[in-house]
């Protein structure tokens, strides 16, 4: 399995610009909270882009 912000970022082209920004600010918060990019919360973001696209 690739790294969860790399899936996120093989699927971006597909989300709309607000979803993205928003995924984006939620990861980039975490991240500077000290979260690292294999956490679950990055791993939840992943599972709500996936699910957005299929739903579209």
């Amino acid at each position: 399995m690739k790294n969860p912000l790399e899936e996120i970022t093989s699927i971006a082209h597909q989300l709309p610009i607000p979803v993205l920004s928003d995924i984006n600010k939620r990861i980039g918060d975490w991240l500077a909270s000290g979260g690292k990019e294999t956490d679950p919360y990055i791993e939840q973001q992943l599972r709500f882009a996936k699910r957005f696209v299929e739903a579209n």
